[in-house]
This record gives C-alpha cells, sequence and structure tokens, in this order.
C-alpha cells in the first residue's frame, strides 16, 4: 500500500514537474534566466583624492540610429512580452521598483506619475458632443495611451575623469533622460516636430534594473547582454552636444551653428583624448 501511495505521489510530482518545465519552454528550447540573475559590473573603487582631474559633458543618443536599435524596440508592449525596450523598462522601473523620476539633472525634485503621464501626452481629455435625439451636450472621456515609438532620443550625462590612483582615464554615466518627440494632433502635415524631456534618472539607482534585462543581439541570440552591458561596456553610439563650462554649461549650438556643431562635438571628445594621451612619455 505504501509503495503505491509513493509511486502515486512521485507520478504527480513528475507530471507536475514535467508540465511547468514544458510551459516556460514553449518559446524556445530551454527556460532562459542567466539575464534576469545577472548583477551590475561593479565600479572600482574612487577616492576623491585620486581625482586629479574630470569634465562632465552630455551626450545625445539617437535611438534609430542602427547601433541603438536594441534600445529602441520593441515600440509595443504587446507585440514582444518578453523583450523590452529601453523606455519601456524604465517606466516598468518607476512603476515597479521605485526608480526615481527627477525633473532635471541636478537630480533634487521629483515628478510625480500624473506629471510623467502628462509629459507623455497620455492625459485624459473630455470632449463633448451633441446627442442627436435630445439636442444636449455629452461628455465624452478620452484617455491617450503613450506612444513609446515617439521616445526617439536619449540625453546622457556623464563624467570622464583621471584616477591617479590605476593611472586611467574612465567614464561613469550620471543620469539619462529620454526625449519625446511627436506632432501636435492638429498637424496633418506633421511640418512642426516637436521635443519634450520627460525627466531623469539616476544612473547609479537604475543599474540593478538594467543588468537584469537582456538585449536583443543580431549576432547571436544566445548572448546575456543586458541594458547595463551596453551602457557600461559603451555599445551606443551618440555625439556630445554639451560640455562643463564657465558660461553656465551652455549648449555647442548656442555659440556655433551647422556643421560646426558636430566638428565642435569632435574637438570635445579630442580634447579629452588629447589629455589622456599627454600624460604619458614615450
Amino acid at each position: 500500500m505504501k509503495k503505491t501511495l509513493f509511486s502515486i505521489i512521485g507520478l504527480f510530482l513528475f507530471l507536475s514537474f514535467t508540465t511547468d518545465n514544458q510551459a516556460q519552454t514553449l518559446g524556445g528550447v530551454y527556460t532562459p534566466h542567466i539575464a534576469n540573475e545577472r548583477k551590475p559590473i561593479p565600479y572600482q573603487y574612487l577616492r576623491e583624492a585620486d581625482v586629479m582631474w574630470s569634465k562632465i559633458i552630455w551626450r545625445r543618443i539617437n535611438l534609430t540610429e542602427k547601433m541603438n536599435l536594441p534600445l529602441y524596440f520593441p515600440t509595443a508592449e504587446e507585440e514582444f512580452s518578453d523583450r523590452k525596450s529601453l523606455i519601456q523598462l524604465i517606466m516598468w522601473g518607476i512603476k515597479n521598483k521605485s526608480l526615481t523620476p527627477f525633473t532635471s539633472d541636478l537630480f533634487e525634485s521629483q515628478f510625480t506619475m500624473d506629471e510623467i503621464h502628462s509629459r507623455f501626452g497620455a492625459s485624459i481629455d473630455t470632449i463633448y458632443e451633441t446627442d442627436p435625439d435630445t439636442g444636449e451636450q455629452i461628455a465624452i472621456v478620452e484617455q491617450n495611451q503613450a506612444d513609446y515609438a515617439e521616445i526617439k532620443e536619449i540625453l546622457v550625462k556623464e563624467m570622464w575623469f583621471f584616477d591617479k590612483q590605476r593611472s586611467v582615464i574612465e567614464v561613469r554615466i550620471i543620469g539619462l533622460a529620454p526625449i519625446r518627440m511627436y506632432f501636435r494632433p492638429d498637424d496633418l502635415d506633421k511640418e512642426d516636430q516637436r521635443q519634450t524631456l520627460l525627466f531623469w534618472i539616476y544612473y547609479p539607482e537604475a543599474r540593478n534594473i538594467f543588468a537584469g534585462e537582456p538585449v536583443y543581439s543580431e549576432l547571436n541570440q544566445a548572448t546575456t547582454y543586458t541594458f547595463d552591458d551596453i551602457f557600461f561596456k559603451r555599445r551606443f553610439s551618440g555625439f556630445i552636444f554639451r560640455e562643463s563650462n564657465v558660461y553656465n554649461d551652455r549648449k555647442i549650438d548656442e555659440y556655433t551653428t551647422g556643421l560646426d556643431v558636430l566638428l565642435e562635438s569632435e574637438n570635445i571628445k579630442k580634447k579629452i583624448f588629447d589629455y589622456e594621451h599627454d600624460m604619458w612619455e614615450y
């Protein structure tokens, strides 16, 4: 009797395990979990006394460029339930992991969720229509949904510094800011594209969230690259549009125009490279 009972229990557990495992691997041949267990790559310890030079720069990343597409797609949550774009992951972190949305890159005051929805264009609108039977005005409430495809650029605030203890120049990202690029509903010809900086997030606070979310790799889908890997290993393309300076950290396009904007961006990058190069003798 005991053997029969143990056999029934064993068979039940085996069938339960087999069913659960099959349910988890319906989308492939194994259950992915490595990326979800990843932790951020730790930074080297840094003392203030060891930083003998530093500069803060702001970089603009176009998410629609080929190299940055893993940050942009998917643009709709219902398309790929197992993948997230950068903005989807950030919004998920704000709603579920208490990721803080700040109003500026000084990271002092915060936005509320209602304010974020409003900046996304996802506010609630009330329109009035005339009832054809009674002639009375009827209020109709419409919920405008956020369109993640409108987030086509990301601003990155980062600090470059020279660590004399290790004799290396390094960069660490301080914050990220999604940019919404959209047209007004009455702009039918789409001639006047507008931009809105939604909020800033403090990057060190977001690293745990970024490290647990894999990104799509076009060359090898078995890799476990995460969003944290993309930023930590500098696997993105962008250009400098602002640097810390005595003129209240003014932007490049405030003192030059046209092609000179890109040339000045490259000049700032060259100055950072030259500083590191000049620290050594050959």
